[in-house]
């Protein structure tokens, strides 16, 4: 199934979800934050929260400092 992923084009195999696609892509849950449709994702759902065709994921990555 297609989706985009930060603006690029992504072919994934169904069913997804968004912890499976960030498992997919290598990147730590706990260091991101998802937005799914323009919605953000509760990071306690990424395993139940579906991803299906279509769909716009924005993964944006949390930057510490000070």
């Amino acid at each position: 199934m297609q989706i985009t992923v930060n603006g690029q084009s992504r072919d994934i195999q169904p069913p997804a979800t968004i912890a499976g696609l960030l498992e997919l892509l290598r990147v730590n849950s706990k260091a991101v934050v998802v937005e799914k449709n323009l919605k953000i994702i509760d990071r306690a759902l990424f395993d139940r929260e579906p991803i299906q065709e279509g769909d716009r994921i924005e993964i944006i990555r949390l930057v510490g400092g000070g």
